[in-house]
């Protein structure tokens, strides 16, 4: 068979971003699926959405595990519908919840990270509810709000154990 019969496994609309990350996952979102939420990146953050997708292979290859993302883009309605700040770095394509079974809990993952956040260029690193892993380029304004842990009993500086 010729290359066409290749293209019945891809699906054609799949953007590849990076060798490991496309669009589709960066913006996949069941809430706003359910809620019928138009989540497609606007053209003015591509460059934001690349450069965070960047950072997950820098990250990916720091584990050595498959990423899977939670949650990276958000336009504002979504944003608001699942309770999240409004000044999230999700709503600038700036950020990505993600899990990695493979590389260890969340909270392996985190404490690992933690040591080399300025090497793959992680701006902020979030534990949050021991669940997921929470990573942005924005530096936040305050230097001990870099790494955090956020849980039922609150924030926390730096990355605890559940």
């Amino acid at each position: 068979m010729g290359s066409s019969s290749h293209r019945l496994f891809t699906h054609p609309v799949l953007e590849e971003m990076t060798p490991h990350f496309s669009l589709e996952e960066f913006t996949a979102s069941d809430t706003a699926a359910r809620l019928n939420i138009d989540n497609d990146l606007p053209d003015e953050l591509r460059e934001n959405a690349l450069k965070t997708l960047q950072m997950m292979e820098r990250i990916r290859f720091h584990i050595d595990a498959p990423i899977t993302i939670t949650s990276g883009y958000r336009c504002e309605a979504l944003n608001r519908a699942i309770g999240s700040k409004p000044t999230s770095d999700h709503t600038l394509a700036f950020a990505c919840d993600f899990k990695a079974p493979r590389a260890g809990t969340p909270y392996e993952i985190a404490k690992d990270l933690a040591g080399v956040i300025d090497v793959l260029g992680i701006g902020q690193l979030i534990l949050e509810f021991s669940s997921w892993v929470h990573v942005s380029l924005a530096r936040p304004d305050k230097t001990i709000n870099r790494i955090i842990t956020i849980d039922k009993t609150g924030v926390r500086a730096g990355i605890w154990i559940p």
